[in-house]
C-alpha cells in the first residue's frame, strides 16, 4: 500500500494546561495538508505517545479522522510492548476510522526475533487495517532483522515499514527481498533522498512540519529524474533537518512551528522545551533557510 511519498509524523498540540487542544490540532492539520503532506501519522513518538493516555489517543484518532475527512490517509500509532493492549487500542483506532496503524517494535522487554514475529502476526490477525511496521532500535533497543521483516511482509495486511535503523545495507535488502507492493519509508529526514535512491517510497517526516513544500519538491524532482536538483535541495535542507533534532524530539519542531505562527504548545515531562540559546540557534537556522 502506497500512502504517498511525504508523510508527517504529527506533533500533538497542547493547550496552556498541557491538555490536548483540538482547536490547535485542526489548525495544524490544515497547515500540514496545505504544505503538501500526503498523509498523517498520529500518536507516534513525535506525537509524544509515551505521555498520552489511552483515552487521549482514542480521542485524537476520532478527532483527526473527522477533521481530515478523507483528504489524506491517517495512520494511527497503536504499537506498544504489550501485545494484548496493542490489539485493544488498534480495535479502537479501527472503530475511529483510521486508514492504517503504525506498530513500533516492542521496547524494554527485548523479545527475540521469534517473539517479534509472533507479536506482529497476532496483531495483524486481530485487525483488518493495513499495518506499517516501525523499526527504531535507537529508541527501543530492539532491532527487527531483515529476515523477520521479509517474513512479516508476507502477511496480507502488513504492507509497509518505517525504517529508522539508519542501516542502508539492511534497508537495501528489505527493498530487494519484499514484494513491490510492500512500501518502505525513511524514518530519518536526512536519509530521505539516500533511501529514495535505493528504491524507498518516501519518508515519515518531522521536518515536513516546517519545510513540507521544499521536501515535496525534493521528492518530486527525484521522481521526475532530476537527480541533481533533488540533491541540491537535500543539501540545502540538511541543516534544518539536523537542527530539528538538536534536543529530544518534538521540542525543536514545536519551537520551529511557533516561529512560523503555528502554536502547538510545549512538550510534556519528562521532555522539556528548548533553552533560550537553543531557540535562538534554531531561529537563525530557519531564517537562513
Amino acid at each position: 500500500m502506497n500512502f504517498g511519498s511525504l508523510l508527517t509524523a504529527m506533533v500533538t498540540p497542547f493547550d496552556q494546561q498541557n491538555r490536548v487542544d483540538n482547536q490547535r490540532v485542526d489548525h495544524l492539520i490544515e497547515h500540514l495538508i496545505s504544505h503538501e503532506t500526503d498523509g498523517l501519522v498520529i500518536a507516534g513518538t513525535t506525537g509524544e505517545s509515551p505521555t498520552l493516555s489511552k483515552d487521549e489517543k482514542v480521542e485524537l484518532f476520532n478527532h483527526t479522522v473527522k477533521t481530515v475527512n478523507g483528504r489524506v490517509p491517517v495512520i494511527a500509532g497503536t504499537g506498544s510492548n504489550n501485545t494484548m493492549e496493542t490489539i485493544e487500542l488498534t480495535k479502537k483506532a479501527e472503530t475511529a476510522g483510521v486508514d492504517a496503524i503504525l506498530l513500533v517494535t516492542p521496547y524494554y522487554n527485548k523479545p527475540s526475533q521469534g517473539g517479534l514475529y509472533q507479536h506482529f502476526q497476532t496483531i495483524a490477525a486481530a485487525t483488518r487495517l493495513p499495518i506499517m511496521l516501525y523499526n527504531i532500535p535507537g529508541r527501543t533497543m530492539v532491532h527487527l532483522s531483515v529476515e523477520t521483516i521479509v517474513a512479516l511482509s508476507k502477511i496480507d495486511n502488513i504492507v509497509s515499514i518505517k525504517e529508522s535503523s539508519g542501516n542502508l545495507d539492511a534497508i537495501t535488502q528489505i527493498i530487494e527481498q519484499t514484494d513491490e507492493d510492500f512500501t518502505v519509508y525513511s524514518g530519518d529526514d536526512s536519509l530521505t533522498l539516500p533511501l529514495k535512491s535505493i528504491g524507498a517510497n518516501g519518508v515519515v517526516s518531522v521536518a515536513s512540519h516546517v519545510i513540507g513544500n521544499e521536501m515535496k519538491q525534493m521528492l518530486n524532482s527525484f521522481d521526475q529524474g532530476n537527480v541533481s536538483e533533488a540533491a541540491s535541495i537535500h543539501r540545502k535542507l540538511l541543516p534544518i533537518m539536523r537542527g530539528l533534532f538538536m534536543s529530544p524530539s518534538p521540542a525543536p519542531v514545536k519551537a520551529a512551528l511557533k516561529f512560523q505562527g503555528i502554536d502547538t504548545g510545549t512538550v510534556r515531562l519528562p521532555l522539556v522545551p528548548l533553552s533560550e540559546i537553543e531557540q535562538q540557534y534554531l531561529k537563525e537556522l530557519m531564517e537562513y533557510q
